[in-house]
């Protein structure tokens, strides 16, 4: 079978499409708080804004699916969204090796040539841990692997997994995550079969 062409010994089928939304998960600290690799609890911010954003969400509950990152953040806001969602490890935060609990402040100011670095080549560990370039594939190898289903697919992820999956997903360079901003809360959904994505925009008046 040609995933790409759905041929079967010359006959065309058509290759179900997922439907995948992630939902970054709400925040734990200010934005210039934001610490690498993070396990903070929700601070008080963060159960404020799922109370607000609550009415939006809550429908994506009804999906056949429902994950979440590890992080404690991450299972607490779906928790609060009513989802249950099952922890999968594959959707993890980035290993950030030594500077983990850093802030990028803390990092720059102490080794501004490895920031440097890391920055410039995605392939790239100055902090001894996961490189930009495997962390991207790592999500994007949990993205490919979702079972086939008839309904949609929830995940609620740290902001940097969201990050990751819409670089792999529309193929786009490494580099252009650090171009990606994805605030808490904040919701994309990917159609598609592995290998081939989408960005799936939904319409703001129905």
């Amino acid at each position: 079978m040609d995933l790409l062409t759905g041929r079967v010994f010359g006959s065309t089928i058509t290759a179900m499409t997922s439907r995948v939304s992630l939902v970054a998960a709400a925040r734990s600290s200010a934005a210039l708080a934001e610490r690498f690799d993070d396990d903070r609890p929700l601070d008080h911010t963060g159960l404020y804004e799922i109370r607000l954003a609550a009415p939006a969400l809550m429908p994506l509950g009804a999906a056949e699916l429902r994950y979440c990152s590890p992080t404690p953040r991450s299972r607490a806001t779906g928790d609060a969204l009513g989802f249950a969602p099952l922890v999968q490890p594959a959707l993890r935060d980035c290993d950030m090796g030594r500077w983990r609990g850093w802030t990028l402040a803390d990092v720059t100011a102490c080794e501004p040539a490895a920031v440097d670095a890391w920055l410039a080549d995605p392939r790239s560990a100055p902090h001894g841990g996961e490189p930009l370039l495997a962390f991207i594939l790592r999500i994007g190898g949990w993205l490919d692997t979702r079972p086939a289903c008839d309904g949609a697919i929830v995940a609620v992820a740290e902001p940097a997994v969201v990050r990751a999956a819409l670089v792999y997903a529309l193929k786009a360079p490494p580099s252009t995550y650090w171009s990606v901003d994805v605030g808490p809360l904040s919701t994309v959904t990917l159609t598609g079969v592995p290998g081939r994505w989408s960005l799936r925009l939904e319409a703001g008046v129905r």
